[in-house]
């Protein structure tokens, strides 16, 4: 299987964008909290990806990585720019998503990669992420050297169930890495 990351265009085909929600929806669907609880429909996944991502990413404010297989985005990962003047060396991790189907393949961990490299591209020393305790996620951004700087009680609802759930915040330094 081989695996493509690249920077989605800044105006995306409606196919891309139809990619984008089937791939947000189905995570939910499996349980991610990245946000959104049940009921989820593919129109609500479609429309954040339209009216809150996507403004963003066309002016820069946020980019968006993509991973594909034979041109299907099976993943992506967002990166943050829009920081307030005193934290422009820091930009934030968000929405690291890989489509069940072909998890366990090293997908996240090149999304991850390459978010960083692009990360020192924009000059931003820091990262911030932030995940659920104890989710699959977890041991993934150890791995690739993010610190716990703390963990948050009953920060947000669990997709499935839609229970409070405990926050994990992950901080890293890329340029360390380069």
């Amino acid at each position: 299987m081989a695996v493509t990351i690249e920077l989605l265009a800044p105006q995306p085909t409606p196919t891309e964008i139809d990619q984008l929600a089937e791939l947000l929806h189905t995570v939910v669907h499996g349980g991610a909290s990245v946000s959104f609880i049940t009921p989820f429909s593919i129109g609500d996944a479609s429309q954040w990806w339209r009216s809150k991502v996507l403004p963003q990413h066309a002016s820069g404010l946020r980019h968006v990585l993509v991973a594909r297989v034979d041109g299907r985005i099976v993943g992506s990962v967002q990166l943050i720019l829009d920081m307030p003047p005193n934290q422009q060396h820091r930009a934030d991790v968000a929405k690291l998503l890989v489509h069940p189907e072909v998890r366990r393949q090293g997908i996240a961990r090149s999304l991850m990669n390459a978010i960083e490299q692009l990360a020192v591209q924009h000059n931003r020393t820091l990262l911030v992420l932030d995940t659920v305790t104890g989710s699959a996620a977890d041991p993934l951004y150890r791995s690739l050297g993010y610190q716990l700087a703390g963990i948050i009680p009953d920060y947000a609802r669990q997709a499935l169930p839609p229970t409070l759930a405990p926050t994990s915040i992950f901080d890293n330094y890329p340029q360390a890495l380069h």
